[in-house]
């Protein structure tokens, strides 16, 4: 069974390119290490909610767009193995380095966290 780790952050709206830079170099590092796929997502249509919303999760301020990402595993062993090697290389892959590759977001209000899907359609 497929496994997915989901991420909302707040990026500044000044910073979508330099996120969608920062993305392209990471993301391959997760894909070196079993990820079947990873989307990047800039907020489109998000509404506002009335009691809570993606904008709230992660204090999200006027000057910033919300970015909903996953990256898909083809299952949970996969996944814990391949971010075990993630965090490994964090120290010595250059495109991990925060000095040449540095996260244009505040990383503190990132939620994140594995799922199981329970169910699953189309491709």
């Amino acid at each position: 069974m497929p496994y997915v780790d989901g991420f909302v952050i707040a990026v500044p709206k000044a910073n979508k390119d330099k996120f969608i830079a920062h993305a392209r170099l990471g993301d391959p590092v997760f894909m070196d290490n079993g990820a079947t796929r990873i989307f990047e997502c800039w907020q489109d249509d998000v509404p506002e909610g009335k009691q809570t919303d993606f904008f709230r999760a992660v204090a999200c301020q006027e000057d910033e767009a919300v970015v909903f990402s996953w990256i898909e595993w083809p299952d949970k062993a996969t996944r814990d193995a391949g971010m075990a090697k993630v965090m490994d290389v964090m120290t010595n892959d250059p495109r991990m380095d925060p000095e040449k590759n540095p996260m244009p977001f505040d990383g503190a209000r990132m939620i994140f966290g594995g799922f199981e899907p329970v169910v699953v359609f189309g491709a």
